[in-house]
């Protein structure tokens, strides 16, 4: 199991994994003072949005930067 530094670091890798359509993919995240840059590699662009509305309520997150890239292939 990994070690977050900070809260906020484990409440957003839970909101990813728990979500059905992501399900499989390995994002990646920075989580600094309330901002959040998702990066990593999806297979829709409906995945880039449920990742971005993954984290929507959680709390102490004021803003997403939703950096993911969409390969089709």
């Amino acid at each position: 199991m990994p070690h977050y530094q900070h809260p906020l670091d484990h409440m957003v890798s839970t909101a990813l994994t728990r979500n059905p359509y992501l399900s499989g993919r390995s994002l990646r995240f920075e989580a600094e003072s309330g901002r959040v840059t998702l990066r990593g590699v999806v297979r829709s662009w409906y995945q880039k949005q449920m990742a971005q509305e993954a984290l929507r309520h959680v709390d102490g997150i004021e803003e997403i930067r939703n950096e993911l890239e969409v390969s089709l292939g």
